[in-house]
């Protein structure tokens, strides 16, 4: 247990190899989505796609499977959907049209189904003092990913490239410096699998989280949760919807300090013109959240 990021032993990280081996097999994906990202218009084939990272086509139909969980040509038509549909771009009434929509049918509002509550005012001015947060490292569909718990549910979620997870502890642990961290990945481990595996999202068994932030970042987190699957929305639309239209920036603010990354999706959030924006983990790693989303609402 240890309440410094210094403390924390290089040596008390995942297994080296296995690290090793997803870091490289991210590397390959990562560079596979970003080239489709930037190539989609010339619609290249999986032989094309192989060749710009370097690996036989086979190879990586089934490496990006894997990770990804669809094909490089199911991702490829998610972005070209994705790119024609700039769902968002004309008014906050499609925002709202979208939202009805995602109430019904296969692409439900709540993906997730994600059940929440909130630490006491209290708890989160006092930086956690006296709360027990346990973490592991594992791996996912977008690199390493940070999982952290409390007693209570799922407090934080967030991503790192290969050599860069202790640095993600370090971001994570600001967030409540005074809380003791406790490194266990097998405590963790049934979380992370139901985190990233979809057919683990049973509305009867809702994954509980727990927002620890101010009241203001509390209603942005809320919000983000309501985006359906397959949808974006914008800072400007979130901020009207509640109720204070001229804090966008302050609903950016909000939302660029998630602890919850991808389960409490900031990632489909995006700029009035349809634009990515910032994201706190990469805008590559954001680019395959939303593919890897879009693909499989497409296919349901």
């Amino acid at each position: 247990m240890t309440r410094e990021c210094a403390m924390l032993s290089p040596d008390r990280r995942p297994d080296a190899l296995s690290l090793a081996t997803a870091a490289t097999d991210y590397d390959i994906v990562r560079r596979a989505i970003a080239f489709i990202s930037e190539n989609w218009r010339a619609q290249p084939d999986i032989e094309t796609i192989a060749f710009a990272v370097g690996v036989g086509p086979t190879d990586l139909h089934h490496l990006f499977r894997r990770w990804a969980g669809i094909t490089p040509k199911a991702f490829l038509q998610a972005i070209t959907l994705d790119h024609a549909r700039r769902l968002l771009r004309d008014s906050a009434s499609v925002l709202d049209a979208s939202y009805e929509v995602g109430l019904s049918g296969p692409g439900r509002l709540h993906d997730l189904f994600v059940t929440h509550e909130a630490m006491s005012p209290g708890e989160w001015k006092s930086g956690g003092e006296g709360l027990l947060i346990t973490y592991g490292y594992h791996a996912s569909p977008f690199g390493t990913a940070l999982v952290m718990t409390t007693a209570r549910g799922l407090c934080g979620l967030a991503f790192a490239d290969a050599g860069e997870e202790h640095r993600a502890f370090c971001d994570m642990q600001r967030r409540w410096p005074r809380a003791s961290y406790v490194e266990s990945p097998a405590a963790t481990a049934a979380i992370a699998q139901r985190i990233f595996d979809p057919t683990l999202w049973r509305p009867d068994r809702p994954l509980r989280i727990v927002f620890i932030g101010t009241d203001f970042e509390l209603r942005v987190w809320e919000t983000l949760l309501a985006i359906p699957m397959g949808r974006t929305t914008t800072y400007s639309d979130i901020a009207a919807r509640l109720g204070r239209p001229k804090a966008a920036r302050a609903v950016g603010a909000a939302i660029g300090r998630n602890p919850i990354s991808f389960v409490v999706p900031c990632h489909r959030v995006v700029g009035r013109s349809g634009d990515l924006c910032g994201y706190h983990w990469g805008l590559t790693r954001k680019r395959a959240m939303l593919g890897w989303e879009a693909g499989r609402v497409a296919a349901s």
